[in-house]
């Protein structure tokens, strides 16, 4: 299951804060913050997505993110992979390497990085 828009940039301030009340979420945004009931119909809806939980202290609720951001972030680039680039993650590293003006050290760092991971194989 995927998030909307304005869900990911509510799940990137959980996930970033772990656990925060209410309040704690609409000081994260950047001015104008969004309104109170925007954030509280988001975070119902990504609870029933299973994204989000929360602890109940009296009236007040304590929310934290189920999925953790590798694995949502894994998924999104999985399928990414799968469906723009013939389910080919060589035809992916291609296209991000050529498209993306890295510099010459950030493809020599991807270089050590692939060399190493073809070490453990």
């Amino acid at each position: 299951m995927q998030l909307s828009k304005t869900e990911e940039q509510l799940m990137q301030h959980l996930w970033r804060l772990e656990k925060a009340f209410m309040k704690d979420i609409l000081e994260a945004y950047d001015d104008p913050k969004p309104a109170t009931t925007t954030i509280a119909t988001l975070l119902k809806r990504m609870a029933g997505k299973g994204f989000v939980a929360y602890n109940l202290y009296g009236k007040s609720r304590e929310y934290y993110p189920l999925v953790k951001k590798k694995d949502y972030f894994s998924k999104h680039v999985n399928g990414l992979i799968k469906n723009f680039f013939n389910d080919s993650a060589t035809q992916f590293a291609s296209f991000f390497t050529k498209e993306t003006n890295l510099s010459k050290d950030e493809l020599e760092s991807l270089k050590e990085l692939i060399d190493s991971e073809i070490k453990k194989k």
